[in-house]
């Protein structure tokens, strides 16, 4: 016969995914959120050789989105104002990123808010993509040069986030497509809810989903990033907690005090995660999907870029992002697209996307810099 606590734990285990959950009930508080953690930069050996305004640069490169929250860049400083940009292949995703893509992505993104923030605060920044190989661990070779500010709204870096649920349903406008398109420079299709290719995507996505939460090596991996309690969430400033994972309320509460990622590879959590993913799905104005102009570690990388410029916008414009990289994840969707597409379409990103009111503010959490800072 179970206990009691073991009867609680099996009945809410079994509401518990890693898309979100719907909040039950409001007023239990709330776990670890960024505001919570203060940035202040220890004095390292890496540190020390920064000026204050290059160590805020770094700051704002490092609230780049990341796939699982896993935030994959180091900075190796060389000598004064030149910096390499790299991977930490402790941070990798070999199950569902074994082409080291997303991580790709990742660093791109992270690349776009150094040099954007480097020009707001007195640099004029170059960049050079020093890489062969998607698992070469220096990427990109920075150098900043004195010069006088770009002016550039730093809050909307501060601001982004990844918004799950309340997505609206209704049509995007069109001047706001064609904004968010703009820094995609051609590659950004926008499939409104309801026609055929949104539904393909919609049906796509379900069934990766459910074909990679079937994989006990995927579930783990995911579980390796699960900062459900407040203590791992300081600990790390990673991953997947649940505030980042947008559950609120005595569900979140619940999950912060009794769950443990080991719960995440029960049959009861794979198959509401399959349950909620297909809720996800079903919600929102359509998809985004963004191409690249190839598959190259230059190409992925600046797709990266761009799309950061592009989630950088969508807050003026209501607009809520979510990533759902199922379809690219998983060789049944990648087939898909490619009978279904032109060879020369490279897709890099499947988005989610609507309007939202109000739109939330930023809650998963980040290293310090002097975390991925070497020397």
């Amino acid at each position: 016969m179970l206990n009691r606590r073991a009867f609680l734990k099996q009945t809410f285990a079994a509401t518990v995914i890693g898309a979100g959950l719907v909040p039950v009930v409001q007023g239990c508080g709330h776990g670890l959120r960024r505001e919570d953690l203060a940035a202040r930069l220890r004095d390292t050996d890496g540190a020390r050789s920064l000026e204050p305004n290059e160590k805020r640069v770094l700051r704002y490169a490092s609230l780049a989105p990341s796939g699982h929250n896993t935030q994959p860049w180091t900075v190796r400083v060389m000598k004064k104002h030149e910096w390499i940009i790299g991977a930490d292949p402790t941070r990798r995703m070999p199950v569902v990123d074994s082409e080291n893509r997303e991580m790709l992505l990742s660093i791109g993104a992270f690349a776009e808010n150094l040099v954007t923030a480097a020009a707001a605060l007195g640099y004029q920044p170059s960049m050079e993509v020093i890489a062969g190989s998607p698992f070469d661990t220096d990427l990109i070779r920075v150098t900043l040069t004195p010069a006088k500010t770009v002016p550039y709204p730093l809050e909307r870096i501060e601001t982004r986030r990844t918004v799950k649920r309340g997505l609206q349903d209704r049509e995007l406008r069109a001047e706001d497509v064609r904004a968010l398109s703009a820094p995609l420079n051609g590659r950004l299709f926008y499939f409104p809810c309801g026609s055929s290719h949104a539904s393909c995507l919609q049906e796509g996505t379900v069934a990766c989903f459910r074909l990679q939460t079937q994989k006990d090596r995927a579930q783990e991996e995911l579980a390796t990033w699960l900062r459900f309690r407040d203590c791992t969430a300081r600990k790390h400033r990673d991953g997947l907690t649940p505030e980042g994972m947008e559950m609120s309320g005595f569900s979140g509460w619940y999950v912060r005090h009794f769950m443990n990622p080991s719960d995440a590879l029960k049959k009861s959590f794979r198959e509401r995660g399959i349950d909620s993913t297909a809720e996800l799905a079903s919600q929102g104005a359509g998809w985004f999907v963004i191409t690249s102009a190839g598959s190259s570690v230059r190409d992925v990388i600046e797709t990266g870029r761009r799309f950061e410029r592009m989630a950088l916008l969508a807050r003026e414009h209501g607009v809520g992002i979510h990533p759902m990289t199922q379809l690219l994840e998983e060789p049944e969707g990648r087939r898909r697209i490619a009978e279904n597409h032109p060879k020369d379409m490279t897709p890099q990103f499947v988005l989610r996307v609507g309007y939202i009111d109000p739109y939330p503010g930023p809650v998963s959490l980040r290293r310090p810099v002097e975390w991925f800072l070497r020397s």
